[in-house]
C-alpha cells in the first residue's frame, strides 16, 4: 500500500511538472479539469457510446454472476466448481477495461466511484452478484449525478471538477471501509 502511495505521488508530481512546463494557464485549467473529471463537456453524441460501454460491462458481469460468486472463495475454489477461471477473468477484465477507457475518454478520470460504490452496495444488498451488479450500477449513476450537482453548486459562480467532490466523499468512505475490514479480521 505504501508503494502505491509513493508511486501515485511520484506520477502526480511528474504530471504536474509536465502540465506546468507545457501549457498556458487556460490549457492547464482544461487539463486539470479533465484529470479530475467533469460532466459539463459531455454531449448527447457521447451518451450513446457511454451507454453501449456501460451495458456491455454490466451485461458481461451479469452473464458471469455465478462465476463471480465462486470467485469470492478464491480462484482455486472457483476452478474446482467448474469455472473456466482464465476465460472468465479475461472477459471481465476486457469488458471493464473497455468501459473504463470509454468513460474516461468522455468525462476524464473521476476517482472513488468504482472503488467505494460496490462496497456500499454490498453493505445494502449482500454479496450475491445477481443483485450486487445492478445495484452497484444504479448507486454509481445516482452518486455521480449527485456529485455533479454538488460540484456545480458548492462554489457560487464556478463549477468544480467532479473528481474533487467524489474524492471528498470517497476518501473518508474508503477509510471507513478499510477500518471496518481490519476490525472484522
Amino acid at each position: 500500500m505504501l508503494a502505491g502511495i509513493a508511486g501515485s505521488q511520484l506520477f502526480n508530481a511528474l504530471t504536474s511538472f509536465i502540465i506546468a512546463r507545457s501549457a498556458n494557464a487556460e490549457q492547464a485549467r482544461g487539463i486539470m479539469f479533465w484529470l479530475l473529471g467533469n460532466l459539463s463537456g459531455v454531449r448527447w453524441d457521447d451518451v450513446g457510446l457511454a451507454l453501449a460501454a456501460a451495458l456491455i460491462a454490466v451485461g458481461a458481469a451479469l452473464w458471469h454472476v455465478r462465476a463471480l460468486d465462486a470467485f469470492a472463495f478464491g480462484t482455486e475454489s472457483a476452478a474446482s466448481l467448474g469455472v473456466p477461471v482464465r476465460r472468465v477473468q479475461a472477459v471481465l477484465i476486457l469488458a471493464t477495461a473497455v468501459a473504463t477507457a470509454v468513460m474516461v475518454s468522455i468525462t476524464g478520470a473521476i476517482g472513488f466511484v468504482g472503488l467505494v460504490v460496490p462496497h456500499a452496495a454490498r453493505f445494502l444488498v449482500g454479496t450475491r452478484h445477481a443483485r450486487l451488479v445492478p445495484v452497484s450500477a444504479l448507486i454509481g449513476m445516482v452518486f455521480l449525478i449527485a456529485a455533479d450537482v454538488i460540484a456545480r453548486m458548492l462554489v457560487p459562480g464556478q463549477t468544480l471538477p467532479i473528481g474533487v467532490v467524489t474524492a471528498l466523499i470517497g476518501a473518508p468512505a474508503f477509510a471507513v471501509i478499510l477500518i471496518r475490514a481490519r476490525s472484522a479480521s
